[in-house]
């Protein structure tokens, strides 16, 4: 983006400051020339409009600025258009009364949720318990694996009779096996947890003692296995400040779902629509060789924003709360991981042969 253009980066900040300088002065607040960046045709353009402007430029621009002269700029000519719809009346219209009253909703109801939030917020005494419940109280065990991975199970068992006389498994995983062939890291897997890895591979590492390979091939979906388990450990949790930023949106958003369920449970509400879809119907029988096929039309309305895109309920309430945590478990089970620095990424690719 050239910032000699100033386009209509922000929708929001577009709405609001055509709400904010509308001529109908019953419905907003009134500006004091003080207060103003700018006068036109009579309507101030107040700093506040400025500043939220620049606000949200910095942030989807990655700190991108612009000159101030030509920010100002840019809500004059976005004020010289809502005066012109006004004059036109096109406030008035269905279109944009449908599509005004849609992003009412929506600024309400990330309203109502910021503002729960501000008065329910986390402590720190609810970050403790539940780093307590799903981080610190997991004692798993970590693994430190070496494979050898080939094509057929023949393959596999000759290997493991070469080991039976002596031969060194790193040697042999650089030689044969797919996953080393190219890396030379002899059949390397790191420090890992069972549930990293497919369930046949996870289960041989952990009946195996330390220092003991596989006397029998394993088979997953990528091959033939002989495994090395090289050492186990005590799985350490991360400490409590390096996942508490991870937590806090987690915790937010568990207790506006709670307020949400309330306000449902409390809420007189009925379902005008069916649920589900109805079968299509068959052709009744005799006509089906005369008569042509007709395909059902299914007519579905559409909420649309104010560009025009469909709305779906509930996503005010996602973007106030941040989507950084999913599911608790799968949360803290990534921070609890993070401990095991060598682990591989995915199970799949660990014991894939297509990893390099």
């Amino acid at each position: 983006m050239k910032k000699k253009i100033i386009p209509l980066l922000i929708a929001g900040t577009a709405l609001i400051a055509a709400c904010d300088q509308k001529t109908d002065t019953s419905s907003a607040p009134a500006v004091a020339k003080t207060d103003a960046i700018a006068v036109v045709n009579g309507q101030y353009i107040s700093k506040a409009t400025l500043e939220q402007l620049e606000k949200e430029i910095a942030e989807r621009g990655h700190g991108q600025t612009f000159p101030k002269e030509k920010l100002i700029e840019e809500l004059i000519q976005r004020e010289l258009l809502v005066q012109d719809a006004l004059q036109k009346q096109l406030d008035k219209s269905p279109e944009v009364m449908a599509q005004l009253d849609s992003v009412k909703k929506t600024l309400l109801t990330q309203a109502d949720v910021q503002n729960f939030i501000k008065a329910n917020p986390v402590t720190d005494a609810e970050i403790k318990a539940e780093y307590d419940s799903k981080v610190a109280g997991e004692n798993g065990t970590e693994y430190k694996a070496r494979h050898i991975l080939v094509k057929t199970e023949a393959e596999a068992k000759k290997l493991i009779t070469e080991l039976d006389k002596g031969a060194d498994f790193a040697k042999l995983a650089n030689k044969h096996s797919l996953d080393a062939k190219e890396s030379q890291n002899g059949g390397d897997l790191g420090w890992f947890v069972a549930g990293q890895m497919v369930a046949p591979f996870s289960e041989a590492v952990v009946k195996l003692e330390k220092g003991k390979y596989t006397k029998t091939p394993v088979q997953t979906q990528f091959g033939w296995h002989v495994i090395l388990r090289e050492d186990s450990r005590a799985q350490t949790p991360p400490p409590l400040e390096s996942v508490k930023e991870q937590l806090m949106p987690y915790l937010q958003r568990k207790k506006v779902q709670n307020m949400v369920e309330k306000l449902r449970k409390q809420a007189k509400v009925e379902i005008l629509v069916p649920l589900t879809d109805e079968p299509p119907k068959a052709p009744a029988a005799g006509n089906a060789a005369t008569e042509k096929p007709v395909a059902e039309e299914i007519v579905v309305e559409e909420v649309k924003d104010a560009k025009g895109k469909t709305v779906a309920e509930g996503v005010a309430v996602e973007e106030v709360v941040e989507e950084k945590a999913p599911a608790v478990a799968k949360e803290t089970a990534k921070a609890t991981k993070s401990a095991a620095k060598k682990a591989p990424k995915k199970t799949e690719k660990a014991v894939s042969p297509e990893t390099k």
